[in-house]
């Protein structure tokens, strides 16, 4: 397949399940279709990274309207977790990994793994609480390098 981009940056924000797994899904395609893949995690996104919490990531229901009737009752104590259980099994049946065990393969395929200097700052955070997949902490300036001649995607 000839494709026209042979590199792409994406950005994670959210640290949600519904926003990390677009990025994550985007970044395994592309190492499997021969391309560079840099993931950004920034703001929230760092969560997906972070030791202490990439294995908790839940749904974001309040707000979502993509869960119809669930997001009515998306504040009460519990809706979350049970909403993320669900999509947790739906997931499994359809042989999709885990965020954790996704990072790794992805990492293992050669996407490098960056955390925002602005956020780990913001969050008080070091090296230390990422998770050993993530490569180093950039700056904006130093993703936009790593971007060049490549597409970025926001998710």
């Amino acid at each position: 397949m000839d494709l026209s981009t042979h590199k792409v940056s994406i950005i994670v924000s959210q640290g949600s399940l519904e926003g990390i797994y677009p990025a994550l899904i985007m970044a395994n395609g592309a190492r499997a279709e021969g391309m560079e893949a840099n993931l950004f995690f920034t703001f929230f996104g760092l969560d997906a990274v972070h030791r202490q919490r990439h294995e908790h990531i839940k749904i974001s229901t309040v707000g979502n309207p993509g869960l119809h009737m669930a997001t009515w009752a998306g504040g009460l104590p519990g809706v979350s977790s049970v909403m993320t259980h669900y999509m947790e099994r739906k997931m499994e049946a359809l042989d999709i990994p885990s965020i954790p065990e996704f990072i790794e393969m992805i990492s293992d395929t050669g996407a490098g793994l960056y955390a925002c200097q602005a956020s780990v700052d913001l969050f008080g955070l070091t090296k230390d609480d990422l998770i050993d997949q993530v490569e180093g902490i950039i700056t904006v300036g130093d993703f936009y390098e790593m971007a060049v001649d490549g597409h970025i995607i926001y998710t």
